[in-house]
């Protein structure tokens, strides 16, 4: 399953996102925003180890999404919140939208999650981003 490392990867990351949201509930607060910001990341560098991170963002196709997801983290600390927050979602769709398919594959497997994810509206939205079949890129 997870080792040591990637389970305080996945808790970091976990945190990250729910900072963003209550930074987001919370009318982008620049701190929690930042806060949310600096975990995310922190979570993302952990699971993968530096060597990939830098080779994830780095990579020529995930060029424009780490340069709009940096531009978005830089436009909140200097208080941009709603714009840098926009930018920052965009940045996010553009380097991880290939995991989504995944992501929501596993998530599927989630007894409680389950029976959310396979409600009539929400399979219609999730369908459309990551169709069921997609699964793992194996």
């Amino acid at each position: 399953m997870l080792d040591e490392r990637q389970k305080i990867g996945v808790t970091l990351t976990g945190l990250g996102a729910l900072f963003l949201f209550l930074g987001v509930m919370f009318f982008f607060d620049r701190g929690l925003l930042a806060m949310g910001n600096v975990l995310f990341l922190a979570g993302v560098i952990v699971i993968l180890g530096v060597q990939s991170a830098i080779k994830f963002f780095l990579k020529p196709k995930n060029y424009k999404g780490s340069l709009f997801f940096v531009a978005g983290v830089v436009l909140v600390v200097w208080g941009w919140t709603l714009v840098g927050f926009g930018v920052e979602l965009y940045g996010m769709w553009g380097l991880f939208a290939g995991v989504f398919p995944a992501m929501l594959t596993f998530l599927r497997t989630v007894p409680g999650l389950k029976t959310l994810l396979d409600m009539p509206a929400v399979k219609n939205v999730l369908n459309r981003v990551a169709p069921a079949g997609s699964g793992l890129p194996v």
